[in-house]
């Protein structure tokens, strides 16, 4: 399924915007960091690295020119989901990625306890995503990087 297939369902339409896309980098590698604070609790960790893996979603949605629609739930879901038509993630990352999602609605809404190994591997996620976004932005949208 194409991103056009989905205006309207769970995606809008918008113009590439370099500023929010540097603003969604920038938080994004911030989130990174924090998530490697060694005096978080895993739930902390988890949160920020999580962060970070949906900061970088919405960048490569921007970069194709839409965003997730703000009047329908799912959006996690859907920017999630939609990596691997955006900027090419494998469909096998994006089940893992939509595994942290999940985890993470369990954590803020019914309170489970992240395990430490969870954690590690959702900023393992964030980092390898980050990459991945990176070098699809460079090859394919590198007028809308700044530096």
């Amino acid at each position: 399924m194409s991103l056009k297939n989905l205006l309207g369902i769970s995606l809008d339409a918008v113009q590439p915007d370099a500023a929010l896309i540097g603003k969604l980098l920038a938080a994004a590698q911030r989130n990174i960091a924090d998530a490697q604070l060694a005096g978080l609790s895993a739930e902390n960790r988890f949160d920020a690295a999580y962060k970070a893996i949906m900061q970088l979603s919405m960048m490569a949605l921007q970069a194709n020119g839409y965003r997730t629609l703000t009047s329908k739930p799912g959006h996690d879901q859907t920017a999630i989901q939609t990596l691997t038509t955006s900027v090419g993630v494998a469909p096998a990352q994006v089940v893992v990625l939509d595994a942290l999602r999940k985890q993470r609605n369990l954590s803020d809404y019914s309170g489970d306890l992240v395990p430490d190994a969870v954690a590690a591997e959702c900023l393992a996620s964030s980092k390898a995503l980050h990459v991945q976004v990176l070098t699809w932005m460079k090859a394919h949208r590198p007028d809308l990087m700044r530096g």
